[in-house]
């Protein structure tokens, strides 16, 4: 958290659930399509990455499922909550996306969004891999005794 607030970023969401359930591999910042009421929603903070994922058709990159709610100050041109969104990429970027979504078991979630200092809206896009139910028991197992280490040299300190 304290390297966001260096950079000057302003977290607007992130998709906590991800880390539970996929391994992250790679990470890519890509830009989003957005139109004016969604760009004053995102800076309430009124926003839902839970089940949203990304997608490559045609060599451009999709967002779905990313929930924005209307605005509430909006009127009859307000946007729709669950539209699909284009996220802007260096085509680069997106031959590699291409490349490696199409291996088995690899999928692009969205892991928060922000806005930059100079205030534009981005997504940090992760290439991952679904963990098992034993790999998210390991994963709370070794947290636990990381937890448990620290409390043992804490009161040992004291």
């Amino acid at each position: 958290m304290a390297k966001d607030k260096d950079k000057g970023e302003k977290v607007v969401a992130t998709n906590r659930k991800a880390f539970h359930d996929y391994h992250i591999e790679d990470k890519f910042e890509a830009g989003i399509m957005l139109r004016g009421t969604e760009v004053k929603s995102l800076r309430d903070g009124l926003v839902n990455l839970r089940d949203s994922y990304a997608s490559v058709n045609n060599g451009e990159v999709f967002l779905h499922n990313c929930h924005i709610n209307p605005y509430s100050h909006g009127n009859i041109m307000n946007h729709e909550p669950l539209r699909t969104r284009k996220l802007l990429l260096h085509q680069k970027e997106i031959t590699q996306l291409i490349g490696k979504t199409q291996q088995k078991g690899l999928t692009l979630i969205p892991l928060r969004i922000y806005f930059t200092p100079r205030g534009h809206a981005k997504v940090e896009l992760a290439l991952a891999k679904g963990k098992k139910q034993y790999d998210r028991r390991e994963t709370i197992k070794t947290r636990e005794a990381g937890r448990e280490v620290e409390r043992a040299m804490k009161d040992k300190r004291r």
